[in-house]
């Protein structure tokens, strides 16, 4: 019995450690795969903590990147408005009656071959003149307008209270140009000459004639500031090589009325033509197709300036506005000089200049169907993008500005 109880204990030992053993085996199986899960756990925790990372790192360089494109589409839009003409102060028309107004004073003059009238922002006539020119031309100068008959015999001159005078001339009439005193001077050409220059004073009185007889052709002239001085840009071709000749004329009030005489008279070696002359204060600037030269010492001396092909060219104030291109197919670009002969503004515009306006210290370019007003200074104060195709424009009392575009006359603000 007692071996039989010694063997079953016996028995029983071996049962219990083999259950022991299968006990720790499973348990260490189980820790394993425990242990395999957390590793796995860890892994995707890790995972997802670098991709938030990610995502949030993408989130915030997007929304830099938002941020700084909207301050840059703002800061080239500048003061942009869209401006639907239409819904502007004025009145509507035909294109083809719109290719006759010309924004003045505080309305339109109205140019036909038979008639000149001034007409308000409503369209309603304030008087009118009776005229028989083949090719009417109409010119603005601040506070007067000069209609004349290119290639004609005649010319008028009016302001907003009416016609002052109308004067028939010898000889065709090429341009006119006045002062800011009244001053008129009259560009003819001539069959016995090279051309000449008639003046006439406030009341249409001719003060002097002079014809070219040496000097070529007369191409265009401009007066300073207080109307004592006339310069003339002329060409001489009869030689073996062009010679600019720019002569210019004092203007004296005498006791018998005004005296005209010879001042100075400028040239230079370069064959080339002053298409355009200014004066800047006592300063004559006179213009080529791509460079400014300015009368110093007796000559004519070129301006460090890169303008490759120069459009307009405007004064306002002391300053110069000059618009310009590259070449052919190059946006053009808008360069603002002042009187220290410095660049104070310098920068591409538009393909397709259309217009430029000057008023009492601003400028108003159209470029494409966009209108630009600058200060004296070269500051943008507005930008507008219109939606009809503007013919011309001017600055009324006030520096209000005017447009006339094909579907009439209308009032920025």
């Amino acid at each position: 019995m007692k071996n039989k109880d010694k063997t079953k204990n016996k028995a029983k030992d071996i049962k219990d450690k083999n259950i022991k053993a299968e006990d720790i085996k499973t348990k260490k199986k189980t820790a394993a795969k425990k242990k395999d899960g957390s590793l796995s756990q860890t892994v995707i925790r890790r995972g997802l903590t670098i991709a938030v990372m990610i995502f949030a790192t993408l989130l915030i360089v997007s929304i830099a990147l938002i941020i700084v494109v909207s301050k840059k589409i703002d800061s080239m839009s500048g003061a942009d408005a869209q401006i639907k003409l239409s819904a502007q102060g004025g009145f509507t028309c035909e294109y083809s009656e719109a290719q006759k107004l010309y924004p003045y004073g505080d309305g339109v003059i109205k140019v036909t071959s038979e008639r000149i009238a001034y007409l308000n922002l409503s369209g309603s006539e304030i008087f009118s003149h009776t005229i028989s020119y083949q090719n009417p031309q109409c010119v603005t100068f601040g506070d007067y307008v000069a209609i004349f008959d290119r290639d004609g015999y005649s010319f008028t001159i009016l302001d907003q209270s009416g016609v002052w005078y109308s004067k028939p001339t010898t000889n065709p009439i090429k341009s006119v140009q006045m002062s800011d005193n009244g001053f008129t001077a009259v560009i003819s050409g001539s069959s016995d000459s090279f051309g000449e220059v008639s003046l006439y004073d406030k009341n249409g009185n001719q003060i002097a004639v002079w014809t070219s007889y040496n000097s070529g052709f007369p191409v265009c002239c401009a007066f300073n500031s207080d109307s004592t001085r006339l310069a003339v840009s002329t060409i001489n071709t009869s030689g073996a090589v062009i010679v600019p000749l720019i002569r210019v004329f004092s203007i004296n009030k005498t006791a018998k009325g005004y005296e005209v005489e010879d001042d100075a008279v400028f040239t230079t070696d370069d064959s080339v033509i002053f298409a355009s002359i200014c004066y800047v204060g006592n300063k004559l600037c006179c213009f080529t197709s791509n460079a400014l030269y300015e009368a110093k010492d007796g000559i004519l001396t070129q301006m460090n300036f890169d303008f490759s092909a120069i459009g307009y060219v405007k004064k306002i104030g002391n300053n110069l506005f000059v618009t310009y291109s590259d070449g052919i197919s190059q946006l053009n670009k808008l360069a603002i000089i002042n009187s220290s002969d410095s660049v104070i503004y310098n920068s591409n515009i538009g393909s397709n200049i259309i217009c430029v306006a000057q008023g009492n210290g601003y400028y108003a370019i159209n470029v494409d169907r966009r209108v630009f007003v600058y200060n004296s200074s070269g500051v943008i104060t507005n930008d507008y993008s219109v939606d009809e195709d503007i013919i011309r424009m001017n600055f009324l009392s006030g520096n209000k500005l005017c447009v006339v575009s094909t579907g009439g006359v209308h009032t920025i603000t």
